[in-house]
């Protein structure tokens, strides 16, 4: 419990610094035999800061409830 713990920390932390993630897609359109056609789409996954904190505060109880039980 004490690696879940530190493990939630640490996302929680990267979670406030990092507050999205954007990324590329690639989507096959249409496909007849030796013609390809692709597309891309730019995706964007964003989340607040107060989500960060909620994560890091998770992982500080775990960490400190298994403490609590050893």
């Amino acid at each position: 419990m004490k690696v879940l713990g530190i493990c939630l920390i640490i996302l929680g932390v990267v979670m406030c610094v990092f507050t999205s993630v954007n990324f590329t897609k690639t989507e096959k359109v249409v496909d007849l035999g030796p013609v390809e056609i692709n597309k891309k789409e730019n995706k964007h996954i964003g989340w607040p800061v107060y989500a960060g904190i909620g994560v890091g505060l998770i992982g500080v109880a775990v960490l400190v409830s298994a403490k609590n039980k050893s």
